[in-house]
C-alpha cells in the first residue's frame, strides 16, 4: 500500500508516542512511505519551536519515506478540494486538501491524526 505519512503522524513518531509506534509499525512493514516537501518543513519548523533536534527529525523523513514534490495538476486539485471543504469547515487547512489531492493522485492512503482528514476514504485515522 502506498501511505502518505502527515506531519501530524510524524511528530507523534519523533515524539515516541503510542500513536507514534503505530507510525514505526509502519515503517517496518512492506508499505511504499511517501512526505510531502512542504510536510518536511511543517514539522521541522514544530520541532524547532519546541526546541527539538531537527537534524534528527530530517534524517528521520529522508530515511523512511520518500519526498514527493505536487505537480501542478495535483497543486489545482488541491485548490479546488480547499474551496470545498471550506464551505463546511471554516479552518479547514490548505496543507490537509494538498495531501488529499496526492493521496488522489497516488491511489495512496494518508496516515494522519488530524481531526479535518478523520472520516475521508484516504485516511488511516492513528486515533
Amino acid at each position: 500500500m502506498k501511505i502518505f505519512i502527515d506531519a501530524y503522524a510524524w511528530i507523534e513518531y519523533l515524539q515516541g508516542s503510542i500513536e507514534g509506534e503505530k507510525v514505526h509499525k509502519i515503517f517496518q512493514g512492506n508499505d511504499e512511505c511517501y512526505s510531502l516537501s512542504l510536510t518536511l518543513s511543517e514539522v521541522v519548523s514544530k520541532v524547532k519551536r519546541s526546541k527539538g533536534n531537527v537534524e534528527a527529525a530530517y534524517e528521520a523523513i529522508c530515511s523512511n519515506s520518500t519526498l514527493v514534490e505536487p505537480t501542478h495538476l495535483i497543486a489545482k486539485e488541491a485548490g479546488l478540494i480547499h474551496a470545498k471543504m471550506r464551505e463546511k469547515i471554516k479552518n479547514f487547512g490548505f496543507m490537509d486538501s494538498l495531501l488529499l489531492s496526492c493521496a488522489k493522485h497516488f491511489n495512496a492512503k494518508i496516515l494522519t491524526g488530524d481531526n479535518h482528514l478523520k472520516g475521508f476514504k484516504e485516511t488511516i485515522f492513528l486515533r
